[in-house]
């Protein structure tokens, strides 16, 4: 019966019988027609279904189930494929009956066929004649079997139309959407976990043979708003982490008189300008003279960081008379430059407008001279200079420095990128003295490509 049921002398007359069906929608018969059709192809009947109950003899109860989208087409369907499956069973039945009847009729055409022949004898001609009423007499008990023939199934009750759908069921559904999706946020936080490559901790950057000097808090974008960066810093505690980077800074250049540090990043917005600043601001708390440098010559922004802590800042003399005031100029004339004291103990030559070829003002420039300079009436200098992998401005600058600290973003910053950027500080011959991971916290930064645009700066802060 399944294997039946799965075969084209079933579905093939059921299909028919659907499209015939005018109790069920034009549409619905189509669908039914096409899916059925399909399911015989593939031998994966769904829309209709068989199940049974049978004793050891074989005799027992055959269930027709059907699906549809009306509990009305559900219901004809299910009648349907009951009639095609009476119908191939009185077929099937009847089969033995029809090759009787072809025999006996092949044996009538015979006899037929020699009472036709001429000079038959008289005797032989009777003996034919009997035996084709012989025949004729089978061959109507043969067609009186035939109406009368029945298969081996019985209709034990019509379908009955369902009280309510099998599907979809909403609060199954909505159980198991829950479930599939915590599985599936679960395996793409760990997918994520694998293939994230952004620096978090110091495990990160283990790797690269560069220690990690500092891990430094993120500060909250309101308080740097009202407060600047500098006295945000201060309110938020973020000295200790600062105390523990000027140790180690300092720790490592012992021994080195007036050094020159050059603080730089991989990327633009990874907050090299504000770590510059505060790492200043914590050399000045402990009475050390500090100079800052701004030589991002495309986006200097030392001066808008300063610049609401300290609005009333004093110009005084770096170097010879008068002067300049930015970078730039200085570069150009190292002997005659001002400053901006923007706190006690803390001086600043801002980088002034943007210049396209900050390279070229480099180049020109006698950098190791004017840091020679420069450096004399300091403890430190501090240079905050443009990312390396935007610009050659670090390279140049930094092979006259006697340190480089790179400062990394918590969640932001590409192993890979610090990797590059690594391997063009080593060609250009610079000394990495370590690492530093900013605005470090439990939230997840932004994915971060290179492919930003470097333009000189006209206005605006950038820390």
């Amino acid at each position: 019966m399944a294997q039946a049921l799965q075969s084209t002398q079933v579905i093939g007359p059921l299909i028919q019988a659907i499209r015939k069906e005018e109790e069920i929608s034009q549409s619905e018969r189509e669908r039914l027609s096409e899916n059925l059709g399909r399911e015989l192809r593939e031998q994966r009947l769904q829309s209709v279904t068989l199940t049974s109950r049978l004793d050891l003899s074989g005799n027992g109860i055959y269930t027709v189930r059907a699906r549809a989208r009306t509990a009305a087409a559900a219901q004809r369907l299910a009648n349907l494929a009951s009639a095609a499956l009476f119908s191939w069973d009185r077929d099937r039945a009847l089969e033995s009956v029809r090759r009787a009847q072809a025999g006996f009729q092949a044996q009538l055409a015979q006899v037929d066929q020699q009472l036709g022949a001429s000079a038959l004898p008289g005797v032989e001609r009777q003996t034919l004649i009997a035996r084709r009423a012989n025949i004729q007499g089978n061959l109507t008990q043969v067609q009186l079997l035939e109406d009368s023939v029945a298969g081996v199934l019985s209709s034990l009750s019509a379908a009955v139309e369902p009280l309510r759908p099998v599907a979809p069921k909403p609060l199954r559904n909505a159980a198991l959407a829950g479930l599939l999706g915590v599985l599936l946020a679960t395996g793409i936080v760990a997918l994520l976990t694998v293939l994230d490559r952004t620096i978090r901790s110091e495990d990160d950057l283990l790797t690269l043979d560069v220690p990690t000097l500092a891990v430094i808090p993120r500060l909250r974008q309101r308080d740097i708003i009202f407060s600047g960066i500098v006295r945000a810093a201060r309110q938020a505690g973020l000295y200790e982490a600062i105390g523990f980077l000027r140790v180690n800074l300092m720790t490592t250049l012992a021994g080195k008189p007036h050094p020159v540090v050059m603080v730089t990043s991989t990327a633009p917005g990874e907050g090299k300008s504000s770590l510059t600043a505060t790492l200043a601001d914590g050399f000045a708390s402990s009475g050390q003279r500090v100079l800052i440098i701004d030589a991002d010559l495309r986006r200097g922004t030392q001066a808008a960081v300063w610049k609401k802590y300290d609005e009333g800042g004093r110009w005084h003399q770096l170097s010879g008379q008068g002067g300049v005031r930015t970078t730039r100029e200085a570069l150009a004339d190292p002997h005659n430059v001002q400053v901006i004291q923007v706190e006690d103990n803390v001086d600043m030559l801002p980088a002034g407008p943007g210049v396209q070829d900050s390279l070229g003002v480099f180049n020109q420039a006698d950098i190791a001279g004017a840091l020679a300079l420069w450096r004399q009436n300091y403890d430190i200098v501090l240079i905050d200079s443009a990312p390396l992998l935007a610009l050659a401005d670090g390279l140049v600058v930094g092979v006259h420095t006697d340190a480089v600290l790179m400062v990394t973003e918590y969640g932001r910053t590409n192993v890979q990128s610090v990797r590059s950027a690594l391997r063009r500080a080593e060609r250009a011959g610079l000394n990495i003295l370590g690492f530093v991971i900013n605005k470090s916290d439990a939230r997840e930064g932004n994915s971060y490509g290179y492919s930003y645009s470097y333009a000189p700066k006209t206005s605006g802060v950038s820390a």
